[in-house]
């Protein structure tokens, strides 16, 4: 049987996509020199090997013994605290905080990496920090001083964590519907009241404080979403020297029992008149609160994409164990990896998985330079919904073909692999679902600026075709002509989605069909640009040739989706 707390990082693939993918150094380029691609690779190796060895054993351990609610305090199993204190002390909070905050800011295409490896060896713990991440970002870009010498700065040193507090009972994707309310003191600070639900690690025992960033209605606002609020909450209030107070009046109600992420608490917590301090301007939460959720979105795609590999990871070391009939054309005792269906789902699961790790850390590179340039700008904010949506979707399918892989053992709780298919479930949903991101997609992103953007990507995938070319090799052949096929179709749904503007129901009712063509079709793009690196090659090695078949595979299996989801987009709404 596969050890399920087995994870090795995919250090290798990282560095080829650090210096040979992209056709440069993205490292070097986004620090102008002062890291190149071989210390990146070097940084990842060092997160991989703390992963391994100190977050991914308690996977398990959280899915089994899971948080739990102890008179009014959620307390974690055995280890997260101690695996906390470790994370923090090897300096991997304040390496990924942006240097504007305080932290050493690594580059995008890192973070990615990171983000990966965090999920893949323990997607409940590093939700902790994603969360935290995006709070990050959020008071980087809009706190006050005061705010960002007393609550910042231990957020970036990772002796706090943060929280975001959004959803309410009546209010879950309509945030406008929000109620929890803020109302002002005299001392500046303000009384917050109200209920939030489904709040990831809302409490818990392994940092001394916690900061919550909640969206509140402040007194005489408008309706909607114009009229909210942000505000910073702690758990534990903080003195004006800086040691920590009194318990803030942030009561933890209860916590979800949920299918998967066990070892990450969702919380429902009650405010009851409990101290904030306002973040940025009365009205303008919504805007504050959208720098979090971008980030998070970005960090959903590494998670997917994490989650994914480590049941690949699984998946594979049992076939190559298990020994169950013979095995066509095979001698005798070959294991099943190499039954011709298996074999295609190894193939299909690890070809989705480097498609979805080459996108987000392009995404990465991009969120990195897009201020370097007008229309990286558009396309980061692009790419944002797409590496949420279709890598969140994409995953559950590799997760599942995990458990098929190892047939009835693959069902048994026992073995682990079914945490991975009840983890990354949640990854469509929380973030903003499947929809909301197409939604934006395709309303935010196509419509408004009439495709412009989007076909500014498709040539820049043409180019990558007319690449491929110039290379005379039967999978650069084969890839081209696949990649320029999809292209048309996609080409062909752009232009039926634009067609429906007039009529908005059509849009909305293939939106997703839509997100999802364009995400597959971004992976064939991501295994295209890999070929072309591995054919430039003056002495191809294995990892080359697996490279290729790879994304052969991924031509052939994967890519002609987008010619299914054009027609799909092309029919709009049924009725």
């Amino acid at each position: 049987m596969a050890d399920a707390s087995a994870y090795t990082p995919p250090v290798e693939d990282y560095a080829f996509l650090f210096t040979d993918a992209f056709g440069q150094d993205l490292v070097a380029r986004a620090t102008g020199g002062e890291l190149t691609a071989e210390d990146a690779t070097d940084i990842i190796a060092g997160a991989g090997e703390f992963a391994a060895s100190v977050i991914a054993p308690l996977e398990a351990v959280g899915d089994r013994v899971g948080a739990r609610l102890d008179d009014g305090q959620v307390r974690l199993p055995d280890g997260f605290a101690e695996a906390y204190r470790a994370f923090v002390e090897a300096g991997w909070v304040t390496a990924e905080a942006p240097v504007s905050a305080g932290g050493d800011g690594l580059p995008g295409a890192v973070r990615a990496g990171l983000g990966e490896i965090w999920n893949a060896s323990n997607a409940a713990f590093a939700l902790c920090w994603l969360l935290t991440a995006g709070e990050i970002h959020a008071l980087d870009a809009a706190a006050s001083d005061e705010i960002r010498e007393t609550y910042l700065t231990k957020l970036v040193s990772g002796e706090w964590t943060g929280t975001m507090n959004l959803t309410e009972p009546a209010a879950g994707t309509d945030l406008g519907a929000i109620r929890t309310m803020a109302t002002p003191r005299d001392d500046g600070s303000w009384a917050i009241r109200g209920q939030k639900i489904f709040i990831t690690w809302g409490d818990h025992d392994i940092a001394e404080n916690i900061v919550h960033l909640v969206l509140a209605r402040t007194p005489g606002a408008p309706d909607g979403a114009k009229g909210l609020s942000l505000f910073v909450a702690p758990k534990v209030l903080v003195n004006d020297d800086g040691s920590l107070g009194d318990r803030n009046a942030i009561t933890t109600v209860a916590i979800e029992h949920k299918l998967g992420i066990h070892g990450s608490p969702t919380c429902v917590l009650a405010y009851e008149d409990a101290t904030g301090y306002l973040v940025g301007e009365v009205g303008g939460g919504l805007a504050g609160m959208f720098i979090m959720m971008n980030s998070a979105r970005a960090g959903m795609g590494f998670q997917a994409t994490g989650i994914a590999d480590r049941a690949y990871q699984q998946a594979a070391a049992y076939a190559a164990d298990r020994l169950q009939g013979g095995v066509l054309e095979r001698p005798a005792g070959t294991p099943i990896a190499e039954h011709p269906d298996v074999r295609r789902l190894l193939l299909s699961m690890s070809s989705k998985i480097f498609a979805m790790r080459a996108l987000g850390v392009y995404v990465g590179d991009l969120l990195d330079r897009a201020d370097t340039d007008d229309f990286l700008v558009k396309l980061a904010d692009f790419f944002v919904p797409i590496l949420k949506g279709w890598t969140t979707e994409d995953a559950i399918a590799v997760t599942s073909d995990a458990i098929q892989v190892q047939g009835g053992m693959g069902f048994i709780e026992e073995t682990g692999a079914a945490q991975h298919y009840r983890d990354v479930r949640i990854t469509t949903i929380y973030e903003g679902t499947t929809a909301i991101q197409s939604n934006d997609l395709v309303g935010r992103k196509v419509l408004r600026d009439g495709g412009a953007t989007v076909s500014e990507l498709f040539e820049r995938i043409d180019e990558t075709v007319t690449q491929l070319r110039g290379f005379d090799h039967p999978v650069a052949g084969r890839t081209a002509e696949r990649l320029e096929r999809a292209l048309a179709a996609s080409r062909r749904a752009t232009a039926d989605l634009l067609g429906f503007a007039a009529s908005p129901r059509d849009v909305y009712a293939v939106s997703v069909p839509y997100l999802m063509l364009l995400g597959t079709l971004a992976g064939g793009w991501m295994h295209a640009l890999a070929a072309a690196a591995v054919l430039a090659h003056e002495t191809p090695s294995e990892t080359d040739a697996a490279r290729l078949v790879s994304a052969d595979f991924y031509g052939a299996h994967h890519l002609p989706r987008v010619h299914a989801l054009a027609e799909t987009v092309a029919g709009g709404e049924i009725d």
